[in-house]
């Protein structure tokens, strides 16, 4: 194929968990143009994801809730802003990987002779997008991995790896390193995770069901606990810190770098549907994972050492089954 840009947009303007199953299709695209300048338009969190990949050579960081939810006024100088910005930089090829009449509008925008963009039903701007041929029409019950590589298929690129993988830094690591002897948890302990927040109150797990959790791997199996806290979770963060005895650790720090190498040296993360979630699988931490059964399941954790509890309601789901796959992801690890 002989179509060979030089200076990419790819637009990624999912969320903190959509960035980490899109980092199979960026890949892709490093692969595919090795020698292409590539610039990734994100969220804030999604962008800090697509820096540590090493997939973009720069990125455009975009607080896409002050643009939906902000003031009209301040918001259109913003929109105003990032279209003169994208503008300047003179892109060759755009791609579209989320695809939102907003998003699909500022590939147009952005001045790019060719542009591919993922079709969505009643959710893309299919006349915006010129690439021949077309990519296939987003197919819903495919895992969203699949979906964003669908979007690529016009490319000529097969056998693509579907893994989300992020390398951690050497000085994250470090860092990560000392907070856990500060927190008097290294050595031969098992370490384990548990983030009692999601994005929306209708699939958390209830907090009492975490603390009761955590007490149990304490005292039967002798488990350092960590409890991580993102900003979503402001609301109750202190019924968190109140909750839970001072055997366990409370880990806020916002930074995804940071949170990456953390999540890197448990043994387990137990958690619902969460962008932390995928960030763990991407860094190989094996999960267990609470789903309720309204949740597509396009938006599992890709990978086999994973255990996903699936029930009609994640407020249903067991201490004792949470328990005993958490044991079992114990078990897997030391004979791994």
């Amino acid at each position: 194929m002989g179509f060979n840009p030089q200076n990419i947009l790819v637009i990624d303007f999912g969320q903190l968990g959509d960035a980490v199953l899109s980092l199979p299709a960026l890949r892709l695209i490093r692969d595919r143009f090795p020698k292409a300048l590539i610039t990734v338009g994100a969220g804030q969190p999604a962008a800090q994801v697509i820096r540590l990949s090493g997939y973009a050579d720069a990125t455009i960081a975009v607080d896409r809730f002050a643009l939906r939810d902000g003031p009209k006024l301040r918001s259109l100088q913003q929109i105003v802003r990032l279209v003169t910005d994208v503008r300047r930089r003179k892109f060759d090829f755009v791609i579209d990987l989320h695809s939102l009449y907003e998003t699909n509008l500022l590939g147009f925008l952005s001045g790019a002779p060719i542009r591919l963009f993922g079709p969505r039903a009643r959710r893309s701007l299919d006349f915006l997008s010129n690439f021949d041929p077309a990519p296939p029409r987003e197919d819903t019950s495919k895992h969203a991995v699949d979906r964003y590589l669908d979007v690529l298929a016009p490319l000529g690129v097969n056998g693509a790896s579907r893994i989300p993988v992020l390398r951690t830094s050497c000085e994250d690591d470090r860092a990560a390193e000392q907070m856990l002897e500060d927190f008097g948890v290294s050595g031969g302990a098992p370490l384990v995770g548990l983030f009692p927040g999601a994005g929306h109150p209708g699939r958390r797990w209830p907090l009492s069901s975490f603390v009761a959790l955590g007490e149990k791997l304490s005292r039967k199996d002798r488990a350092r606990i960590i409890v991580f806290v993102g900003p979503e979770e402001s609301s109750f963060t202190q019924e968190i810190h109140a909750s839970f005895s001072r055997s366990a650790n409370i880990f806020d720090q916002a930074d995804i770098s940071r949170l990456s190498s953390v999540l890197a040296r448990l043994d387990v993360f137990i958690s619902s549907s969460t962008g932390p979630m995928h960030l763990a699988a991407a860094v190989g931490t094996p999960l267990v994972v609470l789903f309720s059964r309204l949740t597509p399941d396009s938006f599992t954790p890709v990978g086999g050492q994973h255990r996903i509890i699936f029930s009609s309601s994640v407020s249903d789901i067991r201490m004792d089954d949470v328990y005993k796959a958490t044991t079992e992801a114990l078990e897997n690890g030391r004979q791994a």
